[in-house]
């Protein structure tokens, strides 16, 4: 069964050494799962039992397009107005839990392994009924039309989903596709990508798509920019435009991560 892993918040003892993992460069951010404690959590309005750890968000001079939530909802919580912006779309993907994710007017009971496409404008809410926490990630984007009609909600489990092999890869890097990629309504996707151990990206690639990669499952050595950094389940990495990237899966087994980048789009000409 596919394991998905998620924080789970704490503080570490006064007796741990402060030299961490996490990096903070002009090319990438890497925020490793030690520093998911309780003390870095926030709150959202129209949420109630319910906090976040914020991983990314547009910035001035680094990534301009989207924001990362890995939501925590309590027993009883979660919010029938979530999104205060009308032109957001979003995704919800589900690492633990049981929550219930209702979009115009129709309840749809999520588990672990759930993906939700959820366009600008449609009206949803999300509620946790169950005795234990749900968790999941809420990325966020503007959406831009481009004379395009709006997509429509999605709501799909990753287990129904085949794999796409990358060619000459012989199955080792995959990628789960919820959208197709030739669907140009959609100006951002998210998609889970595994590697077997063994598996790598064979060449840096530098391209115009920012980048959010949350670690699902297993460990690897990653390149981000000029620097390998050994990731594992729990770390996030946030990769500016056009910083170089490739990937060694070390193993023992697959390496996974839930990615978010931008796509489809003419490169906006002016500075925002």
């Amino acid at each position: 069964m596919t394991q998905y892993h998620f924080p789970t918040g704490g503080l570490p003892p006064q007796t741990q050494l402060m030299t961490g993992r996490a990096v903070f460069t002009d090319a990438y951010a890497f925020i490793p799962k030690g520093v998911f404690s309780d003390i870095v959590t926030s709150f959202l309005p129209g949420w109630e039992d319910t906090r976040l750890w914020l991983i990314a968000r547009p910035m001035t001079g680094f990534s301009e397009t989207f924001s990362q939530y890995v939501m925590e909802v309590a027993p009883g919580g979660g919010s029938d107005a979530p999104e205060p912006e009308a032109g957001a779309q979003g995704v919800l993907f589900v690492t633990d839990g049981t929550p219930t994710l209702t979009v115009d007017g129709q309840a749809h009971p999520l588990r672990a392994g759930h993906y939700a496409y959820l366009p600008a404008g449609c009206a949803w809410t999300l509620r946790n009924h169950a005795d234990t926490p749900a968790r999941f990630h809420w990325i966020r984007k503007l959406w831009d039309g481009a004379g395009q009609d709006r997509p429509e909600p999605l709501i799909l489990h990753e287990g129904d989903i085949a794999p796409t092999p990358m060619p000459d890869t012989n199955g080792a890097w995959a990628t789960t596709r919820f959208v197709d990629p030739a669907d140009l309504r959609h100006d951002m996707h998210v998609t889970i990508v595994t590697f077997q151990p063994g598996g790598v990206i064979p060449f840096e690639e530098t391209h115009v798509m920012e980048h959010g990669l949350y670690v699902l499952e297993g460990k690897a050595v990653y390149k981000l920019n000029q620097d390998w950094v050994e990731v594992e389940a729990g770390d996030f990495m946030w990769l500016r435009a056009f910083c170089p990237q490739a990937c060694y899966a070390a193993g023992p087994g697959p390496f996974r991560y839930l990615l978010y980048k931008d796509v489809n789009r003419h490169a906006g000409l002016r500075l925002r």
